[in-house]
């Protein structure tokens, strides 16, 4: 688990870095990532859906993200795009292709649905982070 946690900060760094994230703030996309995928972790260990995980751990990466944008100064989105890296599903992206190269159309389609159950969840969780901080912020004013 400590491999993952550590694999994943530095590939949550690593996009950061390509996408030009300012110095200061490489270490927090790097943290954004790993919690996330700690999250998943937690719910895929415990026999939960990986959906379900996806879709938690995305709500809280898109939370820490506002969080580290409003403290640093900076755009939603430099936290938000480095710290769902570890949570897009490329892998079983492509054992999908895989499979359908194969023509193995059962595997691959059910494969495909879970990509993009996935996909769904993370942009879920993204859209229910930001409707979370709009109600909070006209519960505040």
């Amino acid at each position: 688990m400590i491999e993952q946690l550590f694999t994943s900060f530095i590939a949550s760094a690593g996009f950061g870095i390509i996408f030009n994230v300012p110095k200061k703030s490489l270490l927090k996309c790097g943290f954004v990532g790993m919690i996330g995928w700690l999250i998943y972790l937690s719910f895929t260990e415990r026999q939960f859906d990986p959906v379900l995980g996806t879709l938690v751990a995305s709500f809280f990466v898109a939370l820490m993200s506002q969080v580290f944008a409003r403290v640093e100064k900076l755009p939603m989105t430099i936290f938000s795009v480095s710290g769902i890296i570890p949570l897009v599903p490329g892998g079983l992206a492509y054992d999908t292709m895989r499979h359908f190269m194969m023509n193995d159309y059962n595997m691959a389609l059910q494969l495909a649905a879970k990509v993009l159950m996935i996909s769904g969840a993370i942009a879920v969780g993204l859209v229910f982070s930001e409707v979370f901080h709009q109600i909070v912020r006209r519960i505040r004013a």
